[in-house]
């Protein structure tokens, strides 16, 4: 069961806007750009995500990639403000075949944002809108063996760790474990 949240959120999905308070998801815009590339250029962000996002991380990344979000259909991928300022990225992918009533979830928050709740408001926005509007049943999501702050930030959105998948990544020239979360 996803953790509640604020009795003061509202939802608004034919806008695709999210929010609490003062964490606001919304689709990515163009202008968004310059902000986009200045919070994902950071290795330390990196180091905790998949490879195919780049790093150095340019202002013609960012820009390619809101050009891919625009195209989303229902939208899945939305930018996370935080009093009004981008701070971050959260989005569900949609598996396929057998798989298509699951949704792999991840999620970023700029370094300046850190340790103010966002991740956990911004992810329980998304896990409820997944299961409650887009009809997932199931959302998983891999967090590096390092990154216990991202562990805790799912623990207290209601997802269970399913296992550790024990020597099952190569991220910067290491081999590390995988520790696997979902929520039904």
């Amino acid at each position: 069961m996803v953790s509640p949240i604020n009795k003061t959120a509202f939802f608004v999905f034919s806008l695709m806007l999210l929010s609490d308070k003062s964490v606001l998801l919304r689709a990515l815009r163009k202008e968004d750009a310059h902000e986009l590339a200045l919070q994902a250029n950071n290795k330390k962000i990196w180091d905790n995500l998949r490879n195919y996002m780049p790093y150095p991380y340019t202002e013609k990344d960012a820009e390619f990639f809101i050009e891919l979000t625009a195209k989303e259909e229902p939208r899945v991928t939305f930018a996370i403000e935080f009093e009004g300022n981008l701070c971050g990225i959260v989005g569900l992918l949609p598996q396929k075949d057998v798989y298509i009533k699951t949704a792999e979830i991840g999620y970023w928050i700029g370094e300046a944002y850190w340790g103010k709740g966002i991740a956990t408001v911004a992810l329980s926005l998304l896990t409820q809108h997944a299961l409650n509007t887009l009809d997932f049943v199931r959302l998983h999501t891999g967090v590096f063996e390092h990154n216990v702050a991202s562990m805790r930030v799912l623990e207290k959105c209601g997802y269970e760790k399913d296992g550790v998948f024990k020597k099952c990544v190569l991220k910067n020239g290491k081999i590390i474990d995988e520790h696997r979360y979902s929520i039904v």
